[in-house]
């Protein structure tokens, strides 16, 4: 998002120091993007990172129904705006967020993740009939659409904004490192602020403990 740019810049220096590279960097095309901070889109994208399509607003319009607020209660506030909509409401979405890229002249992203990485209605036959992305990232794994493979994959988080999500990330996290060694490969969700946070410590212990990076394109679960 153009608010959170100087601060993802500063993340990426801080992740080039530590050899983390390549980097997925998530992008919310409706936001209001100015001609400055494409240009400093374009230019993060040059030094080889993959863009990734994600969401519309980052803002559900509103909160649905018991499931949603559930959702919205206990993990993803206001962000979750799949919720909030129908099977062709997301796919809507979807159409909107890839043609912004094009509209922009970026290439078309092949990955999309939807806000708290929760897809809402919508099932996988349709996103392999009529989704614009050859895969699409929630939050138990990788749905390759143009194959139609499922790649459950374990992830970490460290979006510990408040005291209370502290003890919940550091038990999440530490059953998916566990579930990373039957895997054999692992996530790093980072968002803006993370190395702010009280589990930045955890985070670069993390990078450093996992030391090989790769792109989602070309990956199966035991690469």
């Amino acid at each position: 998002m153009p608010e959170t740019l100087r601060v993802v810049e500063r993340a990426l220096a801080t992740l080039s120091s530590l050899g983390v590279q390549p980097v997925t960097l998530l992008v919310v095309p409706g936001r209001d993007w100015s001609a400055p901070d494409l240009t400093r889109l374009r230019a993060i994208a040059a030094q080889g990172h993959e863009l990734a399509a994600h969401g519309w607003r980052h803002q559900a319009e509103r909160i649905g129904g018991l499931y949603h607020r559930l959702h919205a209660l206990f993990l993803s506030r206001t962000v979750a705006e799949h919720l909030a909509l129908d099977a062709d409401g997301i796919l809507a979405l979807l159409k909107r967020s890839q043609d912004w890229f094009i509209q922009q002249g970026f290439a078309p992203p092949t990955l999309y993740v939807p806000p708290a990485w929760a897809m809402g209605a919508i099932s996988r036959a349709r996103l392999s009939d009529e989704g614009p992305f050859a895969r699409y990232e929630v939050f138990g794994g990788i749905y390759e659409a143009t194959t139609q493979e499922w790649r459950p994959t374990p992830m970490l988080g460290y979006e510990a904004d408040t005291p209370g999500r502290v003890l919940p990330l550091q038990l999440w996290n530490a059953l998916n490192r566990q579930r990373a060694r039957t895997a054999g490969v692992i996530r790093i969700g980072i968002h803006p602020h993370d190395l702010d946070y009280a589990l930045a410590k955890d985070l670069k212990t993390d990078l450093q403990t996992f030391s090989r990076y790769g792109r989602y394109a070309g990956h199966s679960s035991r690469d």
